[in-house]
């Protein structure tokens, strides 16, 4: 019987390290094991592997380590088989092969067929096949003499694969059947072979199917989907100048260009599911239309659930908010504008324009710009390389909070710091002689100019990056920019960090005296030298990849290289030194003199530690500590405002609590001692 020739012949288990796994989705013909908190057909719990034969399940093993991996042969109606995976003590399916469609039988013939005009050239004969002999030639129609008439565009064996189920192991064999096609019958792909090359490619593009990609063995296969697609479609022929060959998940348009047409375009509105509908806009610039030495053709093909389908299958930790738009055009022309429609409109969802590199699979957010941007639709200028971008859409970016409020605080803090910090400055220099007679003195009034100066640096490059930004200035420019800012922004933490120090010194080694002349060399090898290091070395490691700035900013890149890194590491590891420094000071505040009472000995200490607490926390950067906050929860305002509020005023708080409050500045002015 069949079930005894399987477990005569067939290895049931292995034992694999996997990856995390995804949810499994119903398919027809298939036993519910191990799912979930489901039971099999004989009640046995989720915890268990079970192995079905018609007569019914048997336990195989129980899950208890952690990523092995069963393997089970799939019911009587599919040939293949099927995976789970152990976690968390319950078998969870992890990949599925089960499939009832033979591509080969579909091409298989009684003896040298033809097709076309062409032998397929993938199908060699005598190569084994899952379906039943003599199959190939009920679909292609063939003689006794074994000719082939099938029609010149396949149709033939479109019914056949429509009728089959979209479960993993058919859309694994269809996605391997068009890259075949797209390889091998490329010649002459007239507007028949292009309508069954769509009609198959949309029915596993179907937005009812998105769920099973996720168990595809293959996890590149919608990846090599898109680039079959876009293969095959960039030699369709054009009737009269133009063509339109539409699906419900796959449209493809095609019309001619030449040097004196105006700019071209491509529109495209498709249902995403059965209660919406997105669009997409492809651009041809009339500027790069003038580069075109003859006549040309452009292809635009539009996938409204591809970009789920990636997400399903793992391909890429993000997640697509519009359609995918593939082009084809000539190599003169080297850029399009694309409008996307969002899927996700709401307000605080940010957007990132990307093109799929083909060879490297993954979305590069170095191949297109963001024009505009609004709370429905996103316009990008993207760069369109034959070899490497071809494809494109939006990416929905890590919640960005924008609101008014945020945008306001910042420019009136930014401004106002500014202010305070020259005013800093101007008031140090006209005291300078008259508090820094002693050395702990100097040190200190020494840290808190750096601190003064490298802040007002830094704000002010905020300024100059926001506006070669805006302004859409040439590369370099922004990353020298980003250099500056990342090299100042560094230098703010390591000073505090060096106050902070300073402060330990002055409360703990009292009796080890420092020499003014070995506190300034010491003192500047940890507040430019360090951050000079770090900002020259993310340049150095992250710049030869272009993987430097982030897309939309003049700042440090988080996507590709982690460059982000070089500045959040050592800021928040010198706020957590600080916030120990901070702790050390409040233990050690002096206790009132004698003659107190206990309440006045009580409010007397809340004030100096209060004070002390007050004094300090600006000026050992701890307000930054509030931006772990807003990692924390990124959609609360409060946070984000406090953030805000927090760090654009903090030049005026280094003017209030460093200077203004300093009793010997107060006292370097006669009418305010």
């Amino acid at each position: 019987c069949w079930h005894s020739a399987f477990c005569a012949a067939t290895p049931l288990l292995s034992v694999s390290p996997v990856g995390p796994v995804r949810k499994q989705a119903d398919a027809p013909g298939y036993f519910p094991v191990g799912r979930g908190h489901e039971v099999g057909h004989t009640g046995s719990p989720a915890n268990v592997c079970l192995i079905c034969f018609p007569d019914g399940c048997r336990d195989l093993i129980p899950c208890e380590d952690s990523g092995t991996l069963c393997i089970q042969a799939c019911s009587p109606s599919f040939h293949g088989e099927k995976s789970f995976v152990c976690k968390d003590r319950t078998w969870r399916m992890f990949t599925d092969a089960c499939t009832n469609l033979d591509v080969q039988s579909l091409f298989q013939v009684v003896s040298e067929g033809h097709v076309a005009g062409g032998r397929f050239p993938f199908v060699g004969p005598g190569k084994p096949a899952h379906g039943k002999p003599g199959d190939g030639a009920k679909y292609f129609g063939a003689d006794d003499s074994g000719r082939s008439n099938c029609q010149a565009d396949f149709s033939c064996i479109v019914p056949e694969i429509l009728s089959s189920p979209a479960i993993p192991g058919n859309i694994a064999d269809i996605v391997e059947l068009l890259q075949k096609i797209s390889l091998m019958l490329l010649e002459d792909v007239n507007r028949g072979k292009m309508q069954s090359f769509s009609k198959i490619a949309n029915h596993i593009l179907n937005s009812s199917v998105i769920s099973n990609w996720a168990f595809v063995k293959d996890k590149n296969a919608s990846s090599t989907l898109l680039d079959s697609v876009n293969l095959f479609a960039g030699k369709l022929l054009l009737r009269n100048g133009s063509e339109n060959i539409q699906e419900r998940f796959i449209s493809t348009k095609g019309f001619s260009i030449h040097q004196n047409a105006s700019g071209k375009s491509f529109d495209f509105s498709m249902e995403l599911n059965q209660t919406n509908t997105v669009s997409g806009h492809v651009v041809i610039p009339e500027e790069e239309l003038q580069k075109l030495p003859k006549t040309s053709k452009a292809i635009s093909i539009a996938f409204p659930t591809l970009g789920a389908i990636m997400e399903a299958s793992h391909l890429d930790p993000v997640s697509v908010n519009g359609m995918v738009l593939s082009v084809s055009l000539p190599e003169e022309l080297q850029h399009i504008l694309l409008t996307f429609e969002k899927v996700n409109k709401l307000e605080n969802v940010g957007a990132q324009c990307v093109g799929w590199h083909s060879t490297e699979r993954r979305w590069d957010h170095k191949a297109c710009k963001m024009k505009s941007n609004n709370i429905s639709s996103v316009v990008c200028m993207c760069k369109h390389r034959r070899r490497t971008f071809r494809s494109f859409s939006i990416l929905m970016s890590p919640t960005l909070l924008r609101n008014a409020v945020l945008d306001y605080i910042t420019c009136v803090g930014l401004g106002l710091s500014i202010f305070s910090l020259i005013l800093c400055l101007v008031i140090e220099t006209t005291v300078w002689h008259h508090v820094t007679r002693t050395e702990i003195t100097y040190m200190r009034h020494f840290c808190l100019v750096n601190i003064a100066m490298s802040l007002l640096i830094a704000d002010i490059l905020f300024i100059v990056a926001a506006v070669v930004h805006n302004a859409a200035l040439n590369y370099r420019l922004c990353v020298a920019a980003t250099f500056f800012l990342h090299l100042f922004y560094l230098a703010l933490f390591f000073w505090m960090f060096t106050l902070g120090l300073l402060i330990l010194y002055g409360l703990l080694l009292v009796f080890f005296k420092i020499t003014r002349s070995v506190f300034i060399v010491t003192a500047f090898l940890i507040g430019y030298g360090c951050p000079l290091v770090i900002a020259v070395l993310t340049v150095i490691i992250t710049e030869p990849k272009n993987g430097y700035l982030r897309s939309g900013a003049c700042w440090l890149n988080w996507y590709e290289t982690k460059a982000l890194l070089a500045f959040a590491v050592p800021a928040l590891s010198i706020v957590a030194v600080n916030l120990a420094v901070v702790v050390v000071v409040v233990v050690k505040t002096p206790r009132p003199s004698i003659g107190e009472s206990c309440k006045s000995h009580d409010l007397s200490n809340m004030i100096r530690i209060s004070k002390n607490v007050a004094l300090l926390t600006p000026l050992l950067g701890l307000t930054w500590g509030f931006g772990l906050a807003t990692v924390v929860d990124s959609h609360s305002l409060a946070f984000h405002v406090t953030f805000a509020l927090l760090n654009a005023f903090q030049g005026f708080f280094i003017l209030l609590f460093g200077t203004l409050l300093d009793r010997k500045v107060l006292g370097a002015f006669p009418g305010m001692r």
